[in-house]
Formats: structure tokens, C-alpha cells, sequence
């Protein structure tokens, strides 16, 4: 009776903290968190780098304004990268380019093509996971355990045991469900970011709605995934790279060549049955130029 009585008070104390909201069941949905504890700020701006660790930093713009905001970080190897701000908003940034010295700053128009300085923040990123940008949501890739994708990824994913049958069967799902936007591809605006579930709803989408949306659910379901932006040939475009635990980073896994969406088998090196196409572009490594990492 003494155990089981215990059993129960244990029960009981889990059913508590998890409804309150001290355990999260859903892990693998990772949520950025502006604890507050290491931050640049001022009256109109704080950039929060509490959690580099986790291979993240969050940046908002405090005050309401029409003026056009922009925050940039900059990284150890070199490249910034530039992102739009909306006022009173939280915004999360990956640090895409691994560990090392950062800098963050956050800019406000003043004129045209002129910012001024609004706060700034440098720190040395020591990440506990180098994969750990690449498990999360951001402002590129924006998406929670509520999001449409999301659950159709869980529903997809059920049973699956390895990174690759994941990304096969949302590769699939995703080729089927969503028809190209011709319209929308010639309209976009530069500085347009996917809402996934509007996405999700249309049941079309350009090159980085397919791209966003299929690292939501690879990133929901456990899978490191990258979010690729850079040039096909002398096209922009966007792609995905994925890391398995055997292999390591496969880059280009999903990508779209300017005409449809291709899943490269990333064990074309000794598979007899790769395609034609794919052995072409494998063999062809100036095909595809990465510029950014999201």
C-alpha cells in the first residue's frame, strides 16, 4: 500500500507541474526565451544574449514607429547578416555561423539609404551544441507546436526511426500538397518573409515558402535542418540541408532547380539507383553557392 501510495503522490506531483506548465512534453519544438540576463539595452532598443549557449540572440525595437528598422549581426567568419525589425515585436536571430566573436546592432533610418546606431552588443558565442541554431524557430523560419505544418509533420513522422525517413516523407507530402505561385514569385518584395499557416491554407507557395515551411517540420521533428539561401546558377534561391547522425551535414538534400523540387538520395555515392539528373548536378559542386544559413 506504502508504494503505491507513493506512485500516486508522484503522479499527482507530475500531472501538477505539467499543467502548470514546468514540463514541456512537446521538446522538440524549441521556443527562443529573453530571460533578460545578459543584454544590451537603452530607452528604445535591447538586444538580449542571454542564451548565445543555445545558439540564439533576441533583438527588440521598444518604442511604435513608421520609421523602417534593421538589425544586423555579424559574424566570426565574416558574413552579416541583415534582418528587417518590426516595432515592439521580438525577433529571433540563429547564430548561424557557429562559435566565436558576434556582433549584434540594432539600426534606425534616418534618411533613404541611411541608418544610424541605435544599440549594439558584442560577445564570444560558445555554443553547447553546434546544431543547436538549426533546432529552433526564427524570423526566417517562425513556426510553434500550434502551426499547421507542424502537426501534419507529426502526423507524417509517426513510426519513423532516421533523419532520412523524415525528410523523405515530408519531402513527399510537401511536392504533393503545394503547386508553385508563378504570380507570387514575380511579385514578391524584397524583405517578405513565409507565414507558414497562410502558406499552409493557400496550398502554393514560392521557392522560400517551400523551403521554410519543410525546416519547420524537419526542425519539429528532431532534425537539425538548415534553411539555405543563396544562388542557383545566377537564380536567388532557397534550399535545405539536413544533418544525420551517420553522415553529418548533407548539403543540398532538398533543393529546386529552377524548375522543380528535387530530394537528393544522400547515399548516391555507392547507390546504383540514383538518377541521371541527380548524378549531373552531384557532379556539378558550382551548381549551388550558399550565402546564408537560416
Amino acid at each position: 500500500m506504502k508504494k503505491v501510495k507513493r506512485i500516486t503522490a508522484f503522479l499527482l506531483v507530475f500531472c501538477l507541474i505539467f499543467l502548470s506548465g514546468g514540463i514541456h512534453m512537446d521538446a522538440k519544438v524549441v521556443r527562443a526565451t529573453a530571460s533578460g540576463k545578459k543584454v544590451a539595452e537603452n530607452k528604445t532598443a535591447v538586444i538580449d544574449y542571454s542564451n548565445i549557449s543555445k545558439g540564439y540572440v533576441m533583438v527588440k525595437y521598444k518604442v511604435a514607429t513608421k520609421v523602417k528598422l534593421k538589425a544586423q549581426v555579424k559574424c566570426p567568419t565574416g558574413i552579416t547578416y541583415t534582418y528587417n525589425l518590426e516595432p515592439k515585436k521580438w525577433a529571433t536571430f540563429p547564430l548561424s555561423e557557429g562559435n566565436g566573436k558576434y556582433q549584434v546592432t540594432v539600426f534606425t533610418n534616418i534618411s533613404g539609404n541611411s541608418y544610424a546606431t541605435t544599440v549594439s552588443a558584442n560577445f564570444q558565442a560558445k555554443m553547447n551544441n553546434a546544431r543547436a541554431p538549426f533546432l529552433m524557430a526564427n524570423q526566417f523560419v517562425d513556426y510553434t507546436s500550434s502551426t499547421k505544418c507542424v502537426k501534419k509533420a507529426a502526423s507524417l513522422c509517426k513510426g519513423t526511426k532516421t533523419e532520412m525517413q523524415k525528410v523523405k516523407k515530408i519531402y513527399n507530402w510537401t511536392i504533393k500538397y503545394f503547386s508553385y505561385d508563378k504570380k507570387k514569385a514575380q511579385s514578391v518584395q524584397s524583405g517578405y518573409l513565409p507565414n507558414l499557416n497562410s502558406v499552409y491554407k493557400s496550398k502554393k507557395g514560392i521557392c522560400f515558402d517551400y523551403a521554410a515551411t519543410m525546416t519547420a517540420m524537419l526542425r519539429s521533428q528532431g532534425v537539425p535542418t538548415k534553411l539555405v539561401i543563396g544562388y542557383a546558377g545566377s537564380a536567388y534561391h532557397a534550399w535545405i540541408s539536413v544533418y544525420s547522425e551517420k553522415d553529418g551535414w548533407i548539403d543540398n538534400v532538398i533543393y529546386f532547380d529552377g524548375e522543380q523540387w528535387n530530394l537528393m538520395d544522400p547515399t548516391f555515392a555507392s547507390s546504383s539507383n540514383s538518377s541521371s539528373s541527380v548524378m549531373k548536378y552531384i557532379g556539378n559542386g558550382s551548381n549551388y553557392k550558399a550565402k546564408y544559413a537560416y
